[in-house]
């Protein structure tokens, strides 16, 4: 599906947190605020999509690789799904910390990982039961942690993230090593973190689908292979998006609780 200001607008795309948890940077990315939360520029949002698109593009067709984080819960299905889709890497359980700076040491626990995966390993000669189901939760333990970035022999060209301000440690560990970063910002985060900043709602399940699907697309685009479509995700009825967002436009601005975003049933016209 093409990107258009009509289908951002009606996954919420443009309900930021409420205006006492903005970040003072973000303000040229927002239309105004309505009833205590920021309204997001849609336009904006296009138009860091469209640029994000066109870096990834030419990374893609000079051979390059993308890293994929999502580790939060409205996020890690929907990122697990489109890198594997374009076939990019991708990070949805924890970040480790080092998983770029320390890369090293990471393709240490993969290679101990694929020697644990290998029924014949000589890991296994000698063992006691008990050290045998001890090696089992180990390897369960690094499939979990590793199996987006397995196959990942060298550290990627670029990182995309959704929310920046939960991956903050992703995205100071690429700051780190000159890895450029596009990212889905909201109102609580500085996009001048990132080199590529998406504005949006990044508490939004189909918001986030919508993005990264594009993304993902044109990724697949640019690597001439054909994008595939469906995913469990689409056949959920509207009724299961209610994981969208924590707060809703009702709960009063005192309340500490309501700290991301507005439902999607309004729109800035209303």
């Amino acid at each position: 599906m093409e990107v258009t200001f009509d289908n951002l607008l009606s996954t919420g795309a443009h309900f930021g947190h409420l205006t006492r948890r903005w970040h003072p940077n973000y303000s040229p990315y927002i239309l105004m605020e309505r009833n205590g939360i920021h309204i997001i520029n849609l336009e904006e949002t296009l138009n860091g999509l469209t640029k994000s698109i066109k870096f990834l593009s030419e990374i893609v067709n000079d051979g390059g690789e993308i890293l994929f984080v999502g580790t939060k819960k409205n996020a890690k299905d929907i990122i697990q799904q489109e890198a594997d889709k374009c076939g990019m890497f991708y990070i949805v359980e924890r970040w480790l910390g080092g998983t770029l700076t320390n890369f090293s040491t990471i393709r240490k626990s993969i290679k101990r990982l694929q020697l644990l995966e290998k029924e014949s390993s000589p890991i296994y000669e000698n063992s006691t039961k008990k050290e045998i189901l001890s090696l089992e939760r180990e390897m369960i333990r690094l499939q979990d942690l590793h199996r987006g970035i397995k196959d990942m022999k060298r550290l990627p060209n670029a990182v995309f993230i959704v929310d920046a301000m939960h991956e903050s440690i992703a995205v100071s560990e690429a700051k780190r090593l000159e890895i450029p970063v596009i990212a889905i910002v909201d109102t609580n985060t500085d996009p001048d973190t990132v080199e590529y900043p998406i504005p949006a709602n990044d508490d939004s399940i189909r918001a986030i689908k919508l993005i990264v699907g594009e993304i993902s697309r044109s990724i697949c685009e640019s690597r001439s292979i054909a994008y595939p479509t469906g995913s469990m995700l689409e056949s959920e009825s509207p009724e299961d998006d209610s994981s969208e967002n924590n707060s809703t436009e009702d709960e009063s601005p005192e309340d500490d609780s309501s700290e991301n975003n507005s439902t999607e049933d309004e729109s800035p016209e209303d």
